[in-house]
């Protein structure tokens, strides 16, 4: 009706509901399906269905649980998935391609299943068993551009998560896309740890390579600066002197050839700025590890740990802020206006990697991260119960979701809020889930019993011990594990550094 007000209501998850009962949204959008599908099925009916619904069930629909997704339509080859960030589906589709690639590692080449993944952040229509709009048909298509295995994302997801992913991104250019007005700017996510560390090599070979040269310009420029005086010299009937016999020479008046300025050589990183992590020093023994209270954690395996030192605390804000000072650690880690007494959170296991190395060579000690193993024996303290302190849940023993005062449920605490445990070490359960050095694996069958790494297979995904301020006391416990690809932050995530003896 002429004057009519139309009104959209809202039921309070930012969906817009409007008159005709349609209800929009903002999400970002995974579209993925299977490279060769029809192939996989004309070989090997049943297997591949066999597969494709196992992969579903165990890696598919809880990866996107994890990443707080929704899956609104399964295809026969594929699916489509909501998303409230943009952050968590890239990391979703990332963590998806990195578990498929590890399954596939025990199939036979033409029995390999490749996803093709496309993301997008548009508006669209959410209805409760289907999403629809531009939105998504864009996420088709950049699924379709997707090569095998690859993540493709359009420049509206870039533009929000370019500085929130320890992640590549290649820039594929404005494409145009069916049934799609304007032209879609693509990228290519570059997940590999491998290759941003190559990436870090190159431009540490090519600046030392600048050095090299431009040292070598200068001794060029020196040597013949002191060949011409000399044969100046020899003209004037005065003895040549080399640069170790001459004098000072006398004031004149005369103008003299100015010096040549020599870069000074390569130092070491810049020292900390307020002092090593302080350290606990463990003189080490045999303890049993694991437990039978989840697969993950058998079996139970005895293991021997040689003496070393490990933090006090998980590494703090201040001590990460002397990394970025040193130019070593990435700046956009730390939350804003992060207090420097709270543990560093938001890493990936590539940056606390990077952490340990630029400390191990700021003070020329051999720093590393923790093993699973030694972190575990730190942890359980010559314990041999669920928890350092017992048998049951103790309230204000930890800071997890349920394990009592004080608990902030948006961030962790400042190290040291609990009781230490045996060892006098703090945080060993809550606050920031911590890195170690080991890869995942399923569970503890071949694992060391050295207390060494484990370190054999892929290693797209690392271990992490603890739990944090977010999780459950389960995950309190010292036989608890977790696993993350190896090159994605995650706000609860953190570390602590160890030291060989």
């Amino acid at each position: 009706m002429p004057g009519e007000v139309r009104r959209f209501s809202s039921d309070g998850k930012g969906e817009q509901r409007q008159p005709d009962g349609l209800a929009r949204r903002l999400a970002a959008i995974i579209a993925a399906d299977i490279a060769g599908y029809s192939r996989l099925m004309g070989m090997d009916e049943e297997g591949t269905h066999a597969r494709v619904t196992r992969f579903r069930r165990e890696l598919i629909d809880p990866t996107i649980a994890e990443y707080h997704g929704r899956v609104v339509k399964n295809t026969g080859d594929g699916f489509i998935a909501v998303f409230d960030s943009p952050v968590e589906a890239v990391r979703c589709a990332i963590v998806i391609q990195q578990s498929v690639t590890g399954r596939n590692a025990t199939l036979q080449a033409q029995q390999q299943i490749n996803y093709r993944i496309g993301v997008n952040l548009g508006d669209v229509i959410v209805e409760p068993e289907d999403v629809y709009g531009d939105g998504v048909n864009i996420a088709a298509r950049l699924e379709q551009m997707a090569e095998p295995g690859t993540v493709y994302i359009s420049g509206g997801v870039y533009e929000q998560i370019k500085n929130k992913l320890v992640c590549g991104y290649k820039a594929l250019g404005d494409k145009r896309v069916k049934n799609i007005t304007d032209p879609v700017t693509v990228y290519r996510v570059l997940p590999d740890p491998g290759a941003v560390k190559a990436a870090r090599q190159v431009r540490w070979l090519v600046a030392a390579l600048a050095m090299v040269l431009v040292l070598a310009f200068a001794m060029g420029v020196s040597a013949y600066w002191l060949f011409s005086r000399s044969e100046a010299q020899k003209q004037a009937g005065e003895p040549a002197r080399t640069p170790e016999a001459a004098a000072p020479a006398a004031p004149s008046t005369a103008a003299a050839p100015a010096p040549v300025a020599t870069p000074a050589p390569p130092t070491a990183p810049a020292s900390l700025a307020t002092g090593e992590p302080e350290m606990v020093m463990l003189t080490g023994g045999s303890f049993a590890m694991g437990s039978n209270e989840d697969a993950t954690e058998k079996p139970v395996h005895r293991v021997t740990i040689k003496p070393f030192a490990i933090g006090k605390y998980p590494v703090t804000v201040r001590e990460w802020k002397a990394c970025v000072t040193a130019n070593a650690c990435a700046a956009d880690v730390a939350p804003s206006g992060a207090e420097d007494d709270r543990p560093i959170t938001n890493v990936s296991w590539a940056d606390a990697d990077q952490y340990v190395r630029w400390l191990a060579l700021a003070t020329k000690k051999p720093y590393r991260l923790p093993s699973e193993a030694e972190w575990e024996y730190a942890a359980r303290a010559n314990t041999e119960t669920k928890f350092w302190w017992g048998a049951s849940l103790s309230l204000g023993k930890a800071n997890c979701k349920g394990c009592g005062d004080p608990y902030d449920p948006a961030q962790p605490l400042k190290v040291g809020q609990f009781a230490p445990n045996p060892f006098g070490l703090y945080d060993m359960g809550g606050n920031v889930a911590q890195w170690v050095t080991d890869c995942y694996h399923r569970d503890f069958a071949g694992a060391p019993s050295d207390g060494s790494a484990w370190l054999a297979g892929d290693c797209f995904t690392h271990v992490l011990k603890g739990g944090s301020w977010r999780n459950d006391p389960s995950y309190v416990r010292p036989a608890s594990r977790d696993q993350y690809d190896t090159a994605v932050r995650y706000p609860t995530h953190g570390f602590r550094v160890a030291r060989s003896e």
